[in-house]
């Protein structure tokens, strides 16, 4: 064979092998289920920080990962139908944002791998076997425990000393709310409350359910972190307002719509760092050996003028704990 002949044969498979390597690899599929309504501010947040978090690890939708996104707006029916649909996509993992995307998740795949983001006490919930060794296709991020809710009731005596019934605004069908009830309505005798189950289970039972339990006096509410109530938190703040209700909400994002008092974390955080896993299951990791990560940012907010409204003093050591105070 000639040089010439040589050189150019040699250049030929260069370049092919240079083709096949600059080609992209399969585009990865990831499957979401948001727990609000997608026109919702916080939600578009949630999932901004996500996929921000994607994006420096490398993963650009359209290129190497394809997001299939759905949002619930916390209905636990729609979630349900949303995670039949992606499990029928085959992503390689599901994210599900709050208790009712995690339930509606397990409930489609047992295979798939799903990050949980947001969910309360998964162990007492069943979801997983520890929060070291998770076990089984699920690991995630938790949200709130029974040691938050006897901060919630705390917050309830300092600024209504007089209140001796707390109504706990949740979704009784879901065990993880039920496990972080039960402690709760522990706590309540020593400081003096009695507790009361506010049940709700879809948007329609928000009205009567408030309603009936404001008719009797000296008492306040407490509203669980859950996609339902995040999902229609301007009707629970409006209906608390009427209702002369003082009121305890898991985020801030109540307090500037009104509200009287929240105390809990930041899930726009939570959903940042929950990229982090998704990437290293995409990379080959199992939900089985990533441990349940918890909450490390928790906030205070208060409006005063809502107290005003309502005849309360917020009492000064509050006041000295609120990151927000809105006046």
């Amino acid at each position: 064979m000639r040089r010439r002949e040589f050189i150019a044969g040699f250049s030929s498979v260069c370049w092919a092998v240079a083709a096949r390597a600059e080609q992209p690899g399969p585009v990865r599929k990831i499957g979401l289920i948001m727990p609000s309504r997608a026109e919702d501010a916080r939600g578009q947040r949630q999932f901004k920080h996500f996929y921000s978090g994607l994006e420096q690890l490398g993963w650009i939708d359209g290129r190497n990962v394809s997001l299939l996104v759905r949002w619930s707006g916390g209905e636990p029916k729609l979630a349900k139908q949303f995670a039949k649909e992606l499990a029928r996509l085959e992503p390689e993992v599901i994210v599900a944002g709050s208790t009712v995307g995690l339930e509606a998740a397990r409930s489609a795949t047992s295979k798939i791998p799903i990050v949980f983001v947001a969910v309360s006490d998964p162990v007492a919930a069943g979801y997983v076997r520890s929060l070291a060794n998770p076990g089984g296709n699920i690991t995630g991020f938790s949200s709130f425990d029974i040691e938050t809710g006897g901060k919630w009731l705390e917050i309830v005596k300092e600024i209504m000393p007089t209140a001796s019934r707390v109504g706990v605004m949740m979704d009784p069908d879901y065990a993880g709310y039920m496990a972080r009830w039960r402690g709760m309505a522990k706590l309540g005798p020593p400081l003096g409350v009695k507790l009361s189950l506010v049940a709700i289970r879809a948007k329609a039972d928000i009205a009567g359910a408030i309603s009936a339990f404001a008719k009797e006096q000296n008492g306040a509410l407490i509203v669980f972190s859950s996609a339902l109530t995040s999902a229609n938190s301007g009707l629970i703040v409006n209906l608390a307002a009427k209702y002369r209700l003082p009121t305890i909400y898991p985020f801030v994002f109540f307090v500037k719509k009104g509200g009287l008092i929240s105390y809990g974390i930041d899930t726009v955080d939570l959903f940042g760092r929950s990229a982090a896993y998704v990437d290293r299951i995409l990379k080959g990791a199992k939900p089985a050996d990533l441990p349940i990560q918890q909450p490390t940012k928790f906030e205070m907010a208060i409006n005063l003028k809502t107290a005003k409204a309502l005849g309360l003093v917020v009492p000064p050591t509050l006041l000295a704990l609120a990151d927000e105070v809105i006046e």
